[in-house]
């Protein structure tokens, strides 16, 4: 049995019509992350000013430190507790190579003579939020800048400790509740 060639592009064309619709209906989880990213950028412009304090964990108790103010703004936005210090947030996550950046996405530089010792979210556009030393505030900085390309350790992506963090506490990600 043939399809007569005219109800074929009749169907054919119905079929296409309906699909770009369809598409647009159903959210994507790129569409959720840019959501978490959206709050966690919004979290730490927030921060935009504050006083760079060594040790400093929050406004509160007179500042941020680099690993401070990242842990603070992913605790707020995410609900994510990271550990205190730049090397141990350089352990988390995926490793991410400079040219695949995302808003988001942890940043990491030696600093001290020591890789990892300072950590900044990167915001887009080559450009991080970062509590970076005393005398200073909380800003945004382009990457590409001598001081801090020149110092650039590598990058990690929290996505997948994001999703965890949606799960209730005290229960595994992924695993059934009881």
């Amino acid at each position: 049995m043939r399809f007569p060639p005219f109800r074929f592009l009749l169907c054919l064309s119905l079929l296409l019509s309906v699909l770009p619709a369809r598409a647009q209906e159903l959210p994507s989880s790129a569409d959720a992350d840019q959501g978490s990213v959206g709050q966690l950028l919004d979290k730490g412009f927030a921060y935009l000013g504050i006083k760079y304090l060594f040790g400093g964990d929050s406004p509160e108790r007179g500042g941020f430190d680099c690993s401070g103010l990242v842990r603070k703004v992913f605790g707020d936005a995410l609900g994510l507790n990271l550990p205190r210090t730049a090397a141990e947030m350089a352990k988390m996550g995926d490793k991410v190579g400079a040219k695949d950046l995302q808003p988001g996405d942890l940043v990491f530089f030696n600093t001290m003579r020591r890789a990892f010792s300072h950590v900044g979210i990167y915001v887009g556009d080559n450009k991080f939020l970062h509590a970076p030393s005393q005398g200073s505030v909380v800003r945004v900085e382009e990457m590409n800048g001598s001081y801090w390309m020149k110092r650039f350790n590598g990058a990690r992506r929290l996505v997948s400790e994001a999703q965890a963090a949606e799960a209730p506490s005290g229960a595994p990600a992924g695993l059934p509740l009881e």
